[in-house]
C-alpha cells in the first residue's frame, strides 16, 4: 500500500494505517492544509468547488473532504460525481478561490487522490504544492468558531456549462457531424464517463451510442488506464457492431483514446496529434507535448509552417510552455487535449468534439485518418520501484553506454536515436520507473524498450 505527497496533490490507497495510505486522517489533514493555504492568500468568504469521479471510496473521500473545508470556514460548492475537466471549469464560472477533484485518475480502484487547483481552475504550481506541504506536515491548522463555519451549496449544472462551452467553441462542427451520423461504441470504465460522454455526443449530434461498463460502481471492469492491452472488448465491440469508432476516457475522463472501425487502436498517442492537425488547419500557432510524447506531433505541426516545443512530463508542465509559447493547442501523448482558449486543463469532452469535427470532414474513415499520420509505434512498459535500485545509477550507465546519441536531462533521462527514441523517468503517482520508446515499427519500439529494460537488470 502506498501514500504518495507531491506538489500537485496528494495520493494513496484506501485502508491501513496514517501517512503509509489514504486515510481519513490523512485526507482531513491535507485538505485542510490546502484550504488554509487559500485562506493564507485570499480576503472575505472563500469559496472551493469539490467533485469527484466513480469510485467506490469517492463518496467517504469527498464528505471529509468538504466537512474539513466547512470547519474552516470555507463555503463548498458540491458537485458530486463530475469530471476533472468540469470541475476545472467550474472554478471559473462559480468565481471560486479553488478547487478540489477527487480521482486517482488511471490508477486502479484501491486508489483515490486529492489534486489542487488555483483560482484558474489549473493546477497549483511547484512552489504553491511545497507551501501546501508543510502546512500539512506541521499541521498548522485554526478552524473557524462555530458561528463562522462554511457551508455546501449544491450544484446541479456544471456539466451541461461545460458542454455549452464545448458547443459553442468555434471549430466544434454540430452540422457536420450529425451529417456523418457516427456510431460510436463508449468504454466508461464504470466512472463518470458514463453519464459525461453520452451526454456530449447527443449534444454534437450523436444518438447511435453503446456504452460499455456503464454502471457507475467504481469497481473497474479492467485496469482503467486506456492503453491498448485494456481495450480488447471495446476493439472487439466496435468491428461487431460495425461501429465508425470506439472512444475510450479513464475514470476522470482527462484522458482520450479512439478505437478505429477495424477493431484497430487509433492510438491514444494520436488523440493529440489528429486534433492538433485539425486545429492547425483553421489557425496558426505553436504546439507543446511532452517528452514522452510521440514525434508525429513534431512533424504535424511542421508540415502545416508551425513550431512545436516539448516540456518535462506533467500537465503543469505543458500548460506552463504551451502558455511561455501562446500555443493553439497541447497536450500529453497520453490522450490528454489541451484547448487553451477553453481552459488550460486535460478536457476529454473537448477532445470529443474536435475529433469528431475533423473526422466528419474529412469524409474518411477512423483507420483512414489514423494512417494519413506518420507512422511511429510507442512501446510504453515499467519496473517497479525497489529500495535498492538508484536512479542516479542507472542513469550514469545509460550515459556511458549511449554517450554518441544526444541526451536530456531535463526530465528524467531520454536518448535520441536517429529514428528513435527512449525516456526513462519516475512516475509521480506510482512507485515505479516508466520506460517510454517510440520508433518505426511496434516490433523495433518493443524491443528497444526491453532492451533498455535488460540493461537496468544487470544494474547491481
Amino acid at each position: 500500500m502506498s501514500l504518495i505527497k507531491s506538489i500537485s496533490g496528494f495520493r494513496g490507497t484506501i485502508g491501513g494505517k496514517p501517512n503509509d495510505n489514504l486515510t481519513p486522517i490523512d485526507i482531513v489533514k491535507f485538505a485542510s492544509a490546502y484550504g488554509t493555504w487559500l485562506k493564507s492568500k485570499n480576503q472575505g468568504q472563500l469559496k472551493v468547488v469539490v467533485g469527484r469521479d466513480g469510485r467506490m471510496s469517492g463518496a467517504m473521500v469527498e464528505a471529509l473532504v468538504e466537512q474539513s473545508l466547512v470547519a474552516l470556514g470555507i463555503h463548498v460548492i458540491h458537485l458530486g460525481l463530475s469530471t476533472t475537466p468540469t470541475v476545472e471549469m467550474t472554478v471559473v464560472f462559480e468565481k471560486a478561490q479553488g478547487g478540489i477533484i477527487l480521482t486517482a485518475s488511471h490508477n486502479p480502484k484501491q486508489w483515490n487522490a486529492l489534486k489542487l487547483l488555483n483560482e484558474k481552475g489549473e493546477f497549483v504550481s511547484g512552489e504553491e504544492g511545497k507551501i501546501i506541504l508543510t502546512l500539512a506536515a506541521n499541521e498548522d491548522f485554526n478552524y473557524a468558531p462555530v458561528d463562522d463555519m462554511g457551508k455546501i451549496i449544491e450544484n446541479t449544472d456544471s456539466l451541461q456549462k461545460h458542454i455549452n462551452a464545448i458547443l459553442a467553441y468555434p471549430l466544434v462542427d454540430i452540422n457536420a457531424i450529425k451529417a456523418a451520423n457516427f456510431s460510436v461504441v463508449v468504454d466508461a470504465i464504470n466512472s463518470s464517463g458514463s453519464f459525461s460522454v453520452p451526454a456530449l455526443l447527443n449534444a454534437i449530434g450523436v444518438t447511435n451510442i453503446k456504452v460499455l461498463n456503464a454502471a457507475m460502481t467504481g469497481n473497474f471492469a479492467h485496469n482503467p488506464e486506456p492503453l491498448k492491452e485494456h481495450l480488447t472488448e471495446l476493439c472487439t465491440t466496435v468491428t461487431k457492431e460495425g461501429a465508425h469508432l470506439g472512444i475510450a476516457v479513464d475514470p476522470d475522463v482527462d484522458r482520450l483514446c479512439f478505437v478505429s472501425e477495424d477493431g484497430s487502436l487509433f492510438g491514444e498517442e494520436y488523440t493529440l496529434v489528429a486534433v492538433a492537425d485539425y486545429i492547425l488547419q483553421n489557425k496558426k500557432g505553436a504546439t507543446v507535448s511532452n517528452l514522452s510524447s510521440t514525434r508525429a506531433l513534431r512533424d504535424v505541426t511542421e508540415k502545416h509552417g508551425c513550431s512545436y516545443f516539448a516540456s518535462a512530463v506533467g500537465e503543469v508542465n505543458v500548460v506552463t510552455m504551451m502558455k511561455n509559447q501562446n500555443a493553439v493547442i497541447g497536450g500529453e501523448g497520453n490522450g490528454g487535449i489541451i484547448v487553451p482558449d477553453l481552459h488550460y486543463g486535460r478536457d476529454a469532452l473537448i477532445g470529443i468534439a474536435l475529433f469528431l469535427s475533423h473526422l466528419a470532414k474529412t469524409k474518411m474513415s477512423t483507420s483512414a485518418l489514423r494512417a494519413s499520420y506518420p507512422p511511429y509505434f510507442m512501446s510504453k512498459k515499467k519496473i517497479d520501484l525497489d529500495g535498492n535500485i538508484s536512479l542516479d545509477k542507472i542513469f550514469a550507465t545509460l550515459e556511458t553506454k549511449f554517450n554518441q546519441y544526444p541526451i536530456n536531462k531535463v526530465d528524467g533521462f531520454k536518448i535520441d536515436f536517429e529514428k528513435a527514441w527512449v525516456h526513462l523517468r519516475s512516475s509521480n503517482t506510482e512507485p515505479i520507473i516508466r520506460v517510454y520508446t517510440e520508433a518505426p515499427s511496434q516490433l523495433e519500439a518493443d524491443k528497444l524498450a526491453d532492451d533498455i529494460i535488460a540493461i537496468i537488470s544487470t544494474i547491481n
